[in-house]
């Protein structure tokens, strides 16, 4: 014999569910944006450089994998490191986050640009070995949100087929950098 379950608690049951997965976590529900662009491809490398170039304030990065190639000084990553370097001198905060782990061609890339970016008053940190930190992620200013599939080598900026999106929006943009925050701090 089956009990059922009266009308009222399976109600109430639902009204907790709904408030405890709906609101309780910003990364449930939509965050207003102003605008969002997909850029597939070799566009990528031009939205990202002019969106550094016009930072006024601060630019977080975090970056599976980035290459600087000093036989190749016009290649699209090496202009986007040195956006970089430029934002830093005229006064932008500059923070970025890198992977190092069991990839050994990624850590010797990564510990290369890393130096790099120190050398000229980034702030670079390297994520934890145990983890992999496989996100490429761009905010600009607390407003422009910059995500998707490129890492910063010559063949994601100029050869693969790749997918991003920028995003304007503060209220994504504080969510992401809450995410920032939290790799920073582990």
């Amino acid at each position: 014999m089956s009990k059922k379950i009266p009308h009222f608690h399976f109600s109430l049951f639902f009204l907790f569910l709904f408030f405890f997965l709906f609101l309780s976590s910003p990364y449930i529900y939509a965050l207003p944006a102003h605008d969002v662009e997909i850029i597939a491809n070799q566009e990528y490398f031009q939205k990202v450089h002019q969106a550094l170039e016009k930072a006024n304030e601060s630019i977080k990065i975090m970056m599976f994998q980035a290459g600087y190639y000093e036989k190749y000084p016009d290649s699209p990553s090496n202009i986007l490191i040195e956006d970089l370097i430029k934002a830093k001198k005229r006064g932008v905060k500059v923070e970025v986050i890198l992977e190092i782990g069991i990839w050994n061609e990624v850590n010797k890339k990564n510990i290369e640009v890393g130096n790099l970016l120190s050398k000229n008053g980034i702030e670079v940190r390297y994520d934890s070995p145990s983890i992999t930190t496989h996100a490429k992620l761009i905010i600009v200013d607390k407003k422009i949100s910059i995500l998707g599939s490129n890492n910063w080598t010559y063949y994601s900026l100029a050869k693969n087929n790749e997918v991003s999106v920028i995003i304007t929006s503060e209220e994504v943009a504080r969510v992401l950098e809450e995410y920032f925050e939290k790799i920073v701090n582990k």
